[in-house]
């Protein structure tokens, strides 16, 4: 087993309560090289400046897409706040180089 560490940008606080909380219990990023490794039973430790804690890992996917993911997993236990598969791509594409290493690499769930 391994331990990750996942960052959250200040500015991204509300979603790394989201994880705290279990509100949003699918974490994902896209599936680079640096994260595909992850494997089930692992633990992610996420932090969010000095605020950090440690879940297990339940379950691994990697999915070719969001549109395939949304199909598969729940979008609200994704990002709980985000109504529709459009919205939740348009976040995904605000971080800088997102939607190229997606359309690459897939993406982890």
């Amino acid at each position: 087993m391994k331990n990750w560490t996942l960052r959250f940008r200040q500015v991204d606080s509300t979603r790394f309560e989201e994880v705290r909380s279990g509100l949003k219990s699918i974490e994902t990023r896209a599936a680079t090289i640096k994260y595909q490794p992850i494997q089930k039973e692992d633990t992610i430790t996420f932090v969010c400046g000095k605020e950090r804690f440690v879940k297990e890992i339940a379950n691994v996917y990697h999915f070719p897409s969001p549109e395939a993911m949304v199909k598969e997993l729940p979008l609200q236990k994704i990002m709980p706040l985000v109504t529709s598969i459009d919205e939740m791509k348009k976040r995904y594409y605000s971080y800088p180089g997102y939607e190229e290493k997606i359309k690459e690499h897939g993406i982890l769930a």
